[in-house]
């Protein structure tokens, strides 16, 4: 038996040569646009290890952020990255902070379910509030406003900023602005007014903790995955707001606490998800932006240090109410650095437990209804606004268009 090779047809070659030549088209023009990439992602990443190196609060976020902003700068316009890598953001942040809620945390704070819950709202409220406040004097839009002032969880609130028609920006920096005071203030006045216990303090570093049997690497890592998939597909499925977002959270949120085991997000991974954001939103930077946030960051400094001696009373009706102890309560209703107030509470006798319980059910209150009741607040301002106009249209009678 013999074969032979028999030769192409000629337009076959022609079609394969398209192809290539097609294909090699394609791989030239991508070429500057994942050089781009990699210029951002390298910026990016050595922003964060100085960060880092510094111990900044929420480096791996704010130094991504602020080195998109120089290289916006730098290249004189906006250079946004593709949607993905904000997907990807979101899912990791969705995910890690649905590790971080557990059924022990929060059985803990039922046990003083009803005043908390009514400092938590309070709290709330007075954080949209100073939102509002902000958005009027600011010259900001109510969604940017609202989504800055909301306490805890920052990170996720600016993962969800963008798709909830914020400017994430400004949402960002609000946030990190909060955060940064927050951390510098709160422990340096809890330190002032309630000096260390040295009899209590042997007994302030429990915090709760999971004692489940973790799982391999591999296999934490393919929970991590498919939950990651289901929230994805869910998310777009129900049509949650910030999806991407949203639905990991709920879909891990509902997993973790049915497993009979510790799933964890490696710490590596939850900085690519800080840095992937914070990137995203840093590149987006332009002039305008700017001139707008300087106002802005003046306004909101005035208003979080009011908000935060505010919290400071609410938290000390929580210990009139509960006999709980002033620094716990204190620490447990400020709004924002759950880190940060955790080590406090340590170093100066508080629950640090209660602590947890308190902030995590503030935080996970925030994330299940925030979207809905900002995406309401600003529907029924614009509804507001546009009512007057209809009111005038009714008062106005023009015989020439009257139709008979």
């Amino acid at each position: 038996m013999s074969w032979k090779i028999l030769p192409l047809p000629d337009s076959q070659c022609v079609c394969h040569q398209d192809i290539r030549s097609q294909l090699g088209e394609k791989i030239v023009s991508s070429l500057p646009k994942i050089q781009k990439i990699i210029q951002q992602l390298a910026t990016a990443i050595l922003a964060g290890c100085l960060f880092h190196w510094l111990h900044v609060p929420v480096g791996w976020l704010l130094a991504p952020m602020l080195g998109g902003i120089a290289y916006a700068i730098i290249k004189g316009s906006p250079q946004p990255l593709p949607s993905t890598f904000k997907i990807v953001g979101q899912v990791i942040i969705g995910i890690v902070t649905a590790t971080r809620l557990s059924p022990e945390t929060l059985s803990v704070a039922t046990t003083y379910a009803i005043p908390l819950l009514l400092c938590v709202f309070t709290t709330g409220s007075l954080s949209m509030f100073s939102g509002y406040l902000l958005s009027r004097w600011a010259g900001i839009d109510r969604t940017t406003g609202f989504l800055g002032f909301i306490p805890g969880a920052a990170s996720s609130i600016v993962a969800m900023s963008e798709e909830m028609g914020a400017d994430t920006i400004a949402v960002a920096l609000i946030q990190y602005i909060r955060v940064l005071l927050v951390v510098l203030i709160l422990p340096t006045a809890a330190t002032l007014l309630f000096p260390a216990n040295p009899d209590t303090q042997a007994t302030a570093s429990v915090v709760i903790t999971n004692n489940l049997p973790t799982l391999p690497m591999l296999l934490n890592l393919l929970v991590l995955a498919v939950c990651s998939g289901l929230g994805i597909w869910g998310g777009k499925q129900l049509r949650l707001p910030s999806s991407g977002f949203l639905g990991p959270f709920l879909v891990g949120l509902v997993a973790f606490w049915m497993l009979p085991y510790q799933i964890q997000v490696p710490q590596p991974v939850f900085c690519a998800g800080q840095l992937l954001i914070g990137l995203y939103i840093g590149v987006q930077f332009d002039w305008q932006t700017a001139r707008k946030l300087l106002r802005t960051v003046l306004i909101e400094v005035g208003l979080v240090i009011a908000l935060i001696f505010i919290c400071l009373g609410v938290g000390y009706e929580f210990h009139v109410v509960t006999h709980v102890d002033t620094v716990t309560a204190v620490l447990g209703f400020t709004p924002g650095g759950i880190e940060a107030m955790i080590a406090t509470a340590m170093q100066l006798g508080g629950d640090t437990g209660l602590v947890l319980a308190m902030q995590l059910t503030r935080m996970l209150g925030i994330l299940l209804i925030a979207p809905w009741l900002i995406a309401f607040l600003v529907k029924r301002g614009k509804h507001a606004n546009s009512q007057p106009k209809e009111e005038e249209g009714l008062v106005e009678f023009n015989p020439d268009q009257a139709e008979f």
